[in-house]
């Protein structure tokens, strides 16, 4: 039970019971997003159950249930649109009224959630293959934004890529940009753990946050800045050296929270005048992102594994968080509710 970064408790509470339609899963694994420490957006909702990473085994199905029974392996949208408002015919599903109002009960930091039967009906919930491991199974979530964000950037192969921040998110839009084609990948942290992460993850270049500058850009991208800048980071210091990091005709993809009433710096003659620079943002992702995103798991297209840093139980769900809000060195913590 979350209330604030610093007090995480665990707590009893019952046992949900799948409802007709709905179905009710063990969870197996859960991973923490850096959305789950965005203290001031949580703060006037607490107490309350994060989690939205997950997956388990089916340990109940309702009645009119189909194509799902107990022991199937899942993962499932916690979010899902109703794939029929004008958002969603617009190719626009994260931002539809429906998913913003959906959700499981009670979070993913728990050892059971049932999901309502919405989240079944609208396509919410994911097979997993044999191959696919549970803890495999909690990036298919965090890939299928990814995957959302490079296709609103526009990305096609060949670009100069540029991460402003090399969390898990930063590090998953490194490995996508790396497999869909990029020419060279530009990484920024403030973390060396982190630095060292991007490297493996496929960059080209890993830089400091406090020694980056454009030109290093530049200097090593035969005179020209990045074709794609993708903000991973939601300081305003972040935010501005994305902003002056675009080269002519490229696209800026804002990808993480900013501070709470925080307005964005933009060299407005760099970017609107003659320069045709896009700017651009994406929200979580649609069930069609989350299927191609366990296709690219599955197929090994992109490895994930290799991003989990630490594991920890149920109850030391703090310490995880802790892990997460310092954002130094560890990158994807990952909470067991079984162990």
């Amino acid at each position: 039970m979350y209330y604030s970064n610093n007090d995480v408790r665990l707590e009893e509470m019952p046992k949900p019971s799948a409802g007709d339609g709905e179905i009710l899963v063990k969870v197996e694994a859960s991973g923490i997003c850096g959305t789950d420490c965005l203290e001031w957006y949580r703060i006037h909702r607490v107490p309350l159950v994060l989690g939205h990473e997950i997956a388990g085994v089916i340990a109940e199905a309702g009645k009119g249930v189909k194509g799902y029974k107990v022991g199937d392996r899942v993962a499932v949208s916690h979010h899902v649109p109703c794939l029929e408002c004008r958002f969603c015919k617009d190719g626009h599903e994260s931002v539809c009224d429906t998913l913003r109002k959906t959700n499981f009960f009670p979070g993913g930091f728990s050892e059971y959630v049932r999901v309502p039967a919405i989240n079944i009906d609208k396509g919410g919930v994911y097979k997993l293959p044999d191959k696919v491991s549970f803890e495999d199974a909690t990036f298919i979530e965090p890939l299928a934004c990814v995957l959302r964000g490079q296709r609103l950037a526009r990305f096609k192969k060949g670009p100069t890529v540029l991460v402003i921040g090399s969390g898990i998110s930063g590090l998953l839009h490194i490995k996508l940009a790396k497999f869909a084609g990029a020419s060279r990948i530009f990484a920024t942290d403030i973390s060396q753990f982190r630095l060292d992460a991007a490297r493996g993850c496929g960059a080209d270049h890993a830089i400091g946050a406090k020694e980056y500058s454009p030109e290093l850009i530049r200097k090593n991208n035969g005179g020209y800045l990045a074709d794609l800048v993708i903000i991973s980071a939601g300081a305003l210091s972040a935010i501005e050296q994305g902003l002056r990091s675009v080269e002519r005709g490229g696209t800026a993809l804002f990808f993480a929270a900013a501070p709470k009433d925080a307005l964005i710096p933009v060299p407005a003659n760099d970017i609107f005048w003659r320069s045709e620079v896009t700017l651009t943002s994406s929200y979580a992702g649609s069930p069609e992102d989350h299927r191609k995103a366990l296709e690219l798991i599955s197929s090994g297209k992109i490895k994930v594994k290799d991003l989990i840093t630490h594991r920890v139980a149920l109850k030391d769900a703090g310490v995880g968080f802790k892990l997460v809000a310092e954002a130094r060195d560890s990158v994807k913590v990952i909470i067991e509710p079984q162990r």
